[in-house]
């Protein structure tokens, strides 16, 4: 049973788009390499297991691009090897784009706190195949919502899912929403977010995309009024074509009180 302190809890996020554990150093390398993004390879595992190492520093690890176990990744559930490797007790995931038996995209929850519940969601677009997972910690009306979401290339499909997670998260007054949203802070869509709902604009845009010369800021950790942000970085290690995106929060006292769980995975 997970007890919160007396006082302000911290918290250590961390966000990574994972490119199905493929390494991408440089542009040309989407064509020099574009068969390692359909095949299995040593340097995937080699990859997933640098990340691992990594990953007890953290207390709640949202994953994008995670395969949910296909040809690409030697049918290997990611985000479970992940969990698994790095010892961290909870995981659960949402595969959202199956293609064939050739790739299998998920989003991935890692966490050494259990959830109370974990719930899938699908996000509006013409094209399907993007999801939005949300896990909630401690009691119904105290308890902490962490969503974790890939978005589309699309700035009209973003609009339209991210308009979806600010109406998820009206009943959950403190909130995370992290994930690659493939948009900077200031975009039209993103503005929307934060004019409805209680998830704030950064303090500072963190640029991770691409991992070896970052200029745009694509990931993000956006906590709702009354959670604080003591500090966020990015990862020095470039595990794909994305910068891990790490925050460490403050949450408001009494947030993770533990309540039975209703559902685990």
């Amino acid at each position: 049973m997970t007890r919160a302190p007396a006082k302000h809890q911290r918290l250590r996020l961390l966000s990574c788009n994972i490119l199905a554990g493929a390494s991408v150093q440089r542009y040309r390398q989407y064509v020099t390499r574009s068969i390692n993004a359909v095949l299995p390879g040593r340097n995937k595992l080699e990859n997933l297991d640098q990340l691992a190492e990594l990953l007890p520093q953290f207390d709640v690890v949202g994953l994008q691009e995670a395969d949910a176990g296909s040809l690409r990744s030697g049918f290997l559930n990611q985000t479970r090897y992940l969990a698994e490797t790095s010892g961290m007790p909870f995981w659960s995931h949402q595969p959202n784009r199956p293609l064939a038996q050739l790739s299998h995209t998920a989003n991935g929850l890692i966490c050494r706190l259990e959830p109370r519940t974990v719930i899938d969601y699908p996000l509006p677009s013409r094209i399907p195949g993007r999801g939005a997972l949300l896990a909630s910690f401690g009691d119904d009306a105290n308890g902490l919502a962490v969503v974790i979401a890939h978005l589309s290339l699309s700035a009209q499909a973003r609009a339209k899912q991210l308009a979806f997670i600010a109406e998820v998260l009206q009943d959950h007054p403190h909130a995370v929403l992290m994930g690659d949203l493939n948009t900077d802070p200031h975009s039209p869509e993103m503005r929307h977010l934060f004019a409805h709902s209680s998830l704030q604009p950064p303090g500072q845009a963190v640029p991770t995309f691409p991992s070896w010369k970052p200029r745009r800021a694509l990931d993000h950790i956006l906590v709702s009024s009354d959670i604080r942000v003591e500090k966020m970085w990015t990862l020095p290690q470039a595990f794909s074509d994305h910068l891990a995106l790490a925050a460490e929060i403050q949450l408001p006292s009494a947030t993770l009180h533990s309540t039975p769980a209703k559902t685990h995975r």
